[in-house]
């Protein structure tokens, strides 16, 4: 029976051992977050003078659900593009005016969750907003959504003008402002920029930077933007006025995937 015991005492530390393997090998598996290198700073430890709306940490988006990968409203940018961003602030606030920033570096995650959204042909919930006279099944082909991004580049900002005193923005309520992004200033969602003729991310030709239908403030302010920003070495795309990247940016061809956290810049 000594023999037989002790047999059966070896058997049992073995399987708790296996199980002991088996319940810690996915954690050892696990990979850790990656960081942001050291040349990607917070917005906000180079001009903090900078307002941030940080959309996508938001159910306020195009998607009606925050981003994956935006854990804290926080602009991290490339210091060489944050730098040029405080150029041309202190410029704006001579002037009276301040920018305001909606996104700045972005995840390859948050890309991938725009591409899988975009796919979904169902989910319309912010249609009527934010994309009104554009099928989604077009989304792909129109160029509003693709599955790489300037953004995650490190390097590109989507921002506006706003006139200070800053008026405060409207709330994050999905569906409360559930009108087309191109409607006139005071009827669609409330975000303190000066009039541009449409909000940001509005999925609609009338975001071209010079659509020659936008005239008057509205252009001359998108104007002034521009001029604004090109000075300080950033070039627009043509088809979103909010659009801007780093002329010498440092990762021209590098996408990186880390959140959008504090977290990620430990260390820096």
């Amino acid at each position: 029976m000594t023999g037989m015991g002790s047999a059966f005492r070896v058997l049992v530390t073995a399987a708790a051992a296996l199980l002991a393997v088996t319940a810690t090998a996915p954690a050892a598996r696990a990979r850790p977050e990656p960081k942001a290198p050291g040349e990607f700073v917070a917005l906000r430890s180079v001009d903090p003078t900078i307002i941030q709306e940080m959309r996508y940490p938001t159910a306020h988006t195009f998607m009606g659900v925050p981003v994956d990968g935006y854990r804290e409203p926080l602009c991290i940018l490339t210091r060489p593009a944050a730098r040029a961003l405080h150029r041309a602030q202190t410029r704006l606030l001579r002037r009276g005016y301040s920018l305001k920033v909606y996104d700045c570096y972005r995840p390859q995650r948050a890309v991938d969750h725009f591409v899988r959204w975009a796919k979904d042909l169902d989910d319309q919930t912010m249609k009527g907003e934010f994309y009104p006279r554009v099928d989604k099944s077009r989304l792909f082909a129109d160029g509003y959504i693709a599955e790489k991004s300037g953004h995650s580049r490190g390097s590109t900002v989507d921002l506006t003008l706003v006139k200070l005193p800053a008026a405060p923005a409207g709330p994050d309520e999905p569906g409360r402002w559930n009108v087309p992004c191109y409607a006139p200033q005071d009827e669609r969602f409330p975000d303190s920029s000066v009039d541009m003729g449409t909000g940001f991310d509005c999925f609609d030709t009338l975001a071209h930077t010079d659509d020659p239908r936008v005239q008057g403030a509205q252009r001359a302010n998108r104007q002034f933007l521009k001029r604004t920003l090109a000075e300080a070495g950033f070039v627009n795309l043509a088809e979103e006025w909010w659009h801007y990247t780093l002329r010498a940016e440092p990762f021209p061809d590098t996408c990186f995937d880390f959140p959008v956290a504090r977290r990620s810049m430990a260390g820096h």
